[in-house]
């Protein structure tokens, strides 16, 4: 008997795609629905149903839930960091209204458990910098951290108020070379390596100096997987928990790629993102994440290096038969 009928909304996004994968092989294609405003890679439109659906479209989200007989929402959609500074407005709308139609669907029982993901955005200026604690100071200075802090707090009150079941993770810059960037401030991390495949260069937004938290795909979606999976007195923390793997400096980055492309050569050319960069952690602690979860990241630096570079050659070469 099948107990869950997962909704993914946001599915063709960078997180969002390799989700809906991942959640396909665990609960087969036709439990998995991926919904998105237009459509996403082969592999995502072919493995099982998809939907064209605006993740604002209150009435066509639950005609979805009602369709499919839905379970667990996985809210997906939203405007990252650097694109947010460009369309505020827009941006605000996006990330908020979307997650009020899953938070009221859920507070009617139409749906049982919610995934919304968080982001280090949350944190600003005045937030300590080094192993920045789970509980802090939190004065975000972008239009993306202040929707998430927002949501955050929504999610807490939906939970405490009306039992809402929704699960949370403030996700550090995301690698992966299945997909591509989609509109962050750590999205230099990805460029990267597809520069030094390419080009053999590379110019960082970032000064050399800036280091982020960030994490392989493979272990937010594994993160992400299990906080959904852990029973629901396990996870004590109903606003987002902070989740990390390694931080590291664009310098650091590039020397982790010439140990494997020795030609290859950095320069650095900050530009508007450098403020969003500064304002945010440099290392996280994870550790309530890891007591109430047992959250174990795989992936470090020297890994990460190594599975990027190979998964884009054969990519690349794919591309070029």
């Amino acid at each position: 008997m099948i107990s869950e009928k997962i909704l993914i909304i946001g599915a063709s996004g960078q997180i969002g795609s390799e989700l809906a994968l991942r959640l396909r092989e665990l609960h087969g294609n036709d439990n998995v629905i991926a919904s998105d405003i237009k459509e996403g890679s082969e592999d995502l439109m072919s493995s099982g149903p998809f939907e064209i659906m605006d993740a604002t479209d209150e009435s066509g989200i639950a005609g979805l839930v009602e369709k499919h007989s839905i379970t667990d929402v996985y809210l997906m959609a939203a405007m990252l960091s650097a694109t947010a500074e460009k369309m505020p407005m827009k941006a605000w709308s996006l990330n908020m209204d979307s997650l009020f139609i899953i938070l009221n669907l859920a507070k009617d029982k139409k749906i049982k458990k919610v995934f919304w993901p968080s982001s280090i955005a949350v944190f600003g200026p005045s937030t300590p910098k080094h192993d920045t604690p789970q509980t802090t100071i939190m004065e975000p200075t972008t239009v993306y951290g202040i929707s998430k802090q927002t949501g955050e707090r929504w999610c807490e009150y939906f939970f405490n108020k009306f039992g809402v079941d929704v699960r949370s993770i403030r996700f550090p810059g995301i690698i992966s070379y299945k997909t591509l960037p989609g509109g962050g401030t750590t999205d230099y991390a990805i460029e990267i390596f597809h520069e030094a495949l390419r080009t053999g260069k590379y110019t960082s937004f970032l000064s050399e100096e800036t280091a982020l938290p960030m994490m392989f795909m493979e272990d937010a979606i594994k993160a992400t997987v299990d906080i959904m999976n852990e029973p629901a007195e396990n996870v004590k923390v109903r606003s987002s928990y902070n989740l990390s793997a390694m931080s590291f400096t664009p310098k650091e980055l590039a020397g982790a790629i010439k140990k494997e492309i020795p030609e290859f050569e950095i320069n650095y050319k900050p530009d508007f993102r450098q403020a969003i960069a500064d304002s945010w952690p440099s290392s996280i602690d994870d550790s309530a994440a890891r007591t109430d979860w047992n959250w174990k990241h795989e992936y470090d630096l020297k890994n990460l290096t190594h599975v990027m570079l190979k998964g884009l050659k054969e990519s690349l070469s794919l591309e070029n038969k």
